[in-house]
């Protein structure tokens, strides 16, 4: 079965740029990523607090996740950025990206990129 091709925008608060779909959870993401190929996707790491103000999932877990089932669930990823303001954030989630596609986790053919491929932007 052929899957269509989205690009996947991972974010709790900025605007979805345009020719992206929003995952505003981790749960969002991961469904996204079973249901479509995703040629672009763009990672925030803080994905917010819920309502007793304990942090949600993060990127970083959704990256542990990704690499951890990439196999089994048929993942396909052309590109990965990553969009965060979190140094610390974008840190672990690039380590954890580029072991995971050098001992052969995620393709070898996915490309990894430390910075945005969009302009950040907030509506409010």
């Amino acid at each position: 079965m052929t899957k269509n091709i989205i690009n996947l925008y991972v974010d709790d608060l900025r605007d979805c740029p345009e020719g992206f779909i929003i995952a505003r959870t981790v749960d969002e993401a991961i469904n996204l990523c079973k249901q479509y190929k995703i040629h672009l996707l763009s990672l925030d790491h803080d994905l917010g607090e819920d309502e007793c103000g304990l942090l949600l999932p993060t990127g970083y877990d959704f990256v542990k996740y990704f690499c951890q089932h990439a196999i089994e669930e048929h993942f396909e990823v052309d590109k990965i950025y990553l969009h965060t303001d979190n140094p610390v954030g974008r840190e672990n989630m690039l380590q954890t990206l580029l072991a995971s596609r050098k001992r052969g986790f995620i393709s070898k053919e996915t490309e990894i990129y430390r910075y945005s491929i969009t302009k950040n932007k907030y509506s409010g």
